[in-house]
């Protein structure tokens, strides 16, 4: 189950504005700080929107596509390279071979250029798709971990059978005991043990 994005949590962003006209941008910012959100710089050129990714860390990027589509697809790529947060494109009319390129390169919504209710829906769009996408990557994680460890303490159990001549319940009592005493956790001790630097002596205590 995916962690739901609060409504808090769409409001008063930190939001990078990123374009090579910087006219679009004010009109863009003004749109912005109209919804309530926080404008924390505009960059004019690739070098300048990594300058502010690394000094700012925005919630969200914005790239405004005003001329070049090629210079914005390179924004786009560059942003979501580098940035923590989504990207949105907005656009000044929809092109489908343009929106999806863009996707490709990193945006998580799009809005027309100048409307202010589209614009506050691709947020809320880009903001909760990231969100989501973000828990899944951690749900991943965890399995990944608990696997890991799994495997850790299967290893484990098996050379304390080979070596010992115990069954596989009498290894793992061995690997929980030997951690109790110690105060580890039972994956510690699996760990040193397929290191080869907490092996018990061979035969049964």
């Amino acid at each position: 189950m995916f962690e739901s994005t609060d409504d808090s949590d769409l409001r008063d962003l930190k939001v990078l504005l990123a374009d090579e006209d910087e006219g679009a941008l004010r009109i863009t910012a003004a749109l912005v700080r109209d919804l309530g959100h926080r404008v924390s710089e505009m960059a004019i050129g690739l070098q300048q929107a990594a300058e502010v990714i690394a000094r700012d860390d925005p919630d969200l990027s914005i790239v405004v596509v005003s001329q070049d589509d090629g210079y914005a697809l390179d924004l786009i790529d560059e942003i979501a390279e580098y940035a923590r947060g989504p990207v949105i494109a907005l656009v000044d009319k929809e092109e489908p071979a343009f929106v999806a390129q863009a996707a490709e390169r990193g945006i998580w919504a799009y809005a027309r250029l100048g409307t202010v209710e589209s614009i506050q829906s691709a947020i809320e769009v880009a903001m909760r798709r990231h969100a989501e996408s973000r828990a899944l990557t951690e749900q991943v994680q965890r399995l990944e971990s608990a696997l890991e460890r799994r495997a850790m303490i299967e290893r484990a159990k098996g050379i304390i059978m080979e070596r010992q001549s115990v069954s596989e319940r009498e290894a793992f009592d061995r690997l929980r005991d030997h951690a109790r005493s110690r105060n580890r956790t039972v994956v510690d001790v699996a760990a040193s043990v397929s290191e080869g630097h907490a092996l018990l002596p061979k035969g049964r205590d």
